[in-house]
């Protein structure tokens, strides 16, 4: 067995337990809880979960996705965020090998798919995570093997500034909000962590998406074009994209018009 497979193997099972400790702060953030205190317990009869009904996805299986006590169902979405993470610790794994950069974008990572989860339920981007993700992007910039303070620093405003900007004139011609605060807090945070020069293909990765995909859940449910669509979710699953692929994107979408 070489080191390499048991250290994938690591990365593995440590994005499981992270991905765990995920659905705790997507659950109780929102509501203002304290993600450490009391335990995890079942949001149905209130009752303890012990360690071995814990164990992440494993738990789900054995259990057939019911609480032990009192047979609630136990969402899907429990285990999908645990898998979720654990593939995203393996991704970053294979990019960056056992290195301060992997721990470090595991909780860019991690941040990134809490905030998004939050989103789509809740509507809202808890300053609790973005702004301690701003401040921590910019202070990784200085770590050897990424970005420069200065490219961090010029990311964190434009990120912030474009999106203020854009959400200000569209209230203003329409008189009413179409971006949040918590949008632009999260683009900000993003600039921080990946730089100015990701924000354009981001931006444009996560309109496009955001675009064909909320479409398309406003007609299948019959909705009216007025329904609000969080627009995290989608910027987080473009600086994901842009953080795995965005080199091999960047060539693509320049390819066309050359």
């Amino acid at each position: 067995m070489s080191m390499d497979f048991v250290l994938s193997l690591f990365s593995v099972l440590f994005g499981l337990c992270l991905g765990s400790f995920a659905n705790v702060c997507i659950y109780r953030i929102p509501q203002n809880k304290s993600i450490v205190h009391p335990g995890s317990s079942c949001p149905h009869c209130g009752a303890g979960i012990p360690f071995y009904d814990n164990i992440p996805v494993i738990s789900y299986l054995v259990l057939r996705g019911r609480c032990r006590r009192c047979g609630a169902s136990i969402s899907l979405r429990y285990p999908l965020v645990e898998m979720l993470m654990g593939l995203l610790s393996l991704a970053l794994f294979i990019k960056f090998g056992f290195h301060l950069q992997y721990l470090l974008f595991m909780l860019f990572s991690g941040t990134l798919l809490i905030l998004g989860f939050i989103d789509f339920d809740h509507k809202i981007l808890p300053d609790v995570l973005t702004l301690p993700g701003i401040l921590a992007g910019w202070l990784v910039s200085f770590f050897p093997g990424g970005i420069s303070w200065v490219d961090s620093l010029i990311g964190l405003a434009a990120g912030g500034g474009s999106l203020y900007l854009v959400a200000a004139v569209y209230e203003r011609i329409t008189g009413r909000e179409g971006l949040g605060g918590g949008d632009i807090k999260l683009l900000a945070m993003i600039g921080a962590w990946l730089g100015w020069m990701s924000l354009p293909l981001i931006v444009l990765m996560s309109s496009l998406s955001g675009a064909v995909i909320g479409s398309a859940f406003i007609l299948s449910g019959g909705r009216g074009a007025r329904t609000q669509i969080p627009f995290g979710p989608f910027l987080s699953m473009g600086a994901l994209a842009y953080l795995f692929f965005g080199r091999e994107i960047s060539l693509w979408y320049f390819d066309l018009f050359t």
